[in-house]
């Protein structure tokens, strides 16, 4: 007769422990029915605080305008960051990986956002003090959003309690880039018009100065007419220099954004050597030396006059006509800024989003409720079972740190 092994039971109180230490759904109901006050009233309580004090915040519209840059290449973007100084162009981290960084970095910058403040008096609207202007950008910078979009389209949002003054700001940012973006070289066209141009004001100086000291030495004694000979000679070596030096004002231009292997840069350098030597021959022993020498000190001064003056007009001239082809250029590479959606009066608040906060708040308490349930009910548990109550006493012991 075969002997069947019995399955062995466990022991019962090996089941009532394993029981007590399972939390199965049932007790997961009695423990939210328990504390259903809790749980309800709480989140409830959290929502209407939170509705009360949605209604207590001011309102807010919003107006944006998207305007499209033109595209500019890589090292243009650099010569304009670096223009604009490491300050402003740390902001964009270095080189700009877009070129519609480049607007984007100008619409931040300190430039723009004074005229902004002083055209709409921020400071005293905000209510800024005086002693710390920086606080006025801050505030500037958090209400208006400047982005630059996939499509390449730059967008700038401004936020404000009054919905004219935010269309009216947010169009002002690009009325001010328009500005800003005519005295920055942002092409390398323009880069050479305002290079140029800072030259041509210096040779104008220049030249009103040598006209003046020509006028006063007439009105004291009177200038000499020198023979024609030294006369001509004077001139044309003048002439030379003027041209020697705008030649060199024009190279250290153009390398500025040309390789030494430029095909234009290496034209304009043998020019300047053809114009060094044509100054060299007339500058020999028989040239400006000797027509100087050969004059009375009332003659060498007088040629000496006429020099200077003969010297900063072709500098002035030659300025001048350097002047009018960098414009030409600049104006065939103009950068059109398209406005794409001008900012409108808005006609619906974009804060505070009340519906939002209500539920938000609302599921956060009831998160919260629900925690408080549960660590409750854990605890109390604990409270029943000696293994686990010492357990949770050692650990609010190393909790407090003893």
């Amino acid at each position: 007769m075969d002997h069947m092994t019995e399955p062995s039971n466990p022991p019962a109180s090996q089941s009532l422990e394993a029981n007590d230490s399972e939390i199965n759904l049932f007790d997961i109901l009695i423990a939210l029915a328990k504390h259903k006050k809790v749980i309800l009233g709480l989140p409830l309580v959290v929502a209407m605080v939170a509705a009360g004090y949605s209604f207590t915040l001011p309102i807010v519209y919003s107006a944006n305008t998207v305007i499209l840059p033109p595209q500019q290449s890589q090292s243009a973007t650099a010569t304009v960051l670096a223009q604009l100084g490491g300050g402003i162009a740390g902001m964009v981290g270095g080189v700009a990986k877009n070129p519609n960084d480049i607007y984007v970095t100008m619409l931040k910058s300190r430039a723009v956002a004074d005229k902004i403040i002083q055209r709409f008096g921020l400071m005293t609207l905000w209510d800024i003090d005086m002693k710390h202007p920086s606080d006025a950008y801050s505030a500037l910078a958090g209400v208006a959003k400047i982005a630059t979009e996939k499509d390449g389209t730059i967008t700038i949002e401004v936020e404000d309690t009054d919905p004219k003054r935010a269309a009216d700001v947010a169009n002002a940012y690009v009325e001010e880039l328009l500005k800003l973006t005519s005295l920055v070289a942002v092409t390398e066209a323009s880069k050479r018009r305002l290079f140029f141009e800072r030259q041509l004001a210096q040779a104008k100086d220049n030249l009103t100065k040598a006209e003046a000291s020509a006028r006063q030495a007439l009105q004291q004694g009177g200038l000499v007419d020198a023979d024609a000979q030294g006369r001509a000679l004077l001139v044309t070596t003048a002439s030379l220099r003027g041209q020697i030096t705008v030649k060199e004002i024009q190279i250290g231009a153009m390398r500025t954004f040309a390789a030494d292997r430029n095909p234009d840069l290496r034209l304009a350098q043998q020019e300047l050597e053809m114009l060094r030597r044509e100054l060299a021959k007339l500058e020999g022993a028989r040239g400006v030396t000797a027509a100087i020498n050969g004059q009375s000190d009332q003659g060498t001064e007088s040629l000496r006059l006429l020099r200077d003056v003969k010297y900063q007009e072709v500098i002035f001239e030659l300025l001048a006509k350097q002047y009018e082809l960098a414009k030409i250029d600049e104006a065939k590479e103009s950068t059109i800024i398209q406005v794409v959606d001008k900012a409108v009066l808005p006609d619906r608040k974009s804060k505070p989003k009340r519906r939002n906060i209500v539920v938000l708040w609302t599921l956060m308490a009831g998160f919260f409720a629900l925690l408080w349930v549960f660590l409750h009910e854990v605890i109390a548990r604990a409270r029943e079972n000696p293994d686990q109550l010492r357990q949770m006493q050692m650990f609010r012991g190393y909790l407090v740190g003893k």
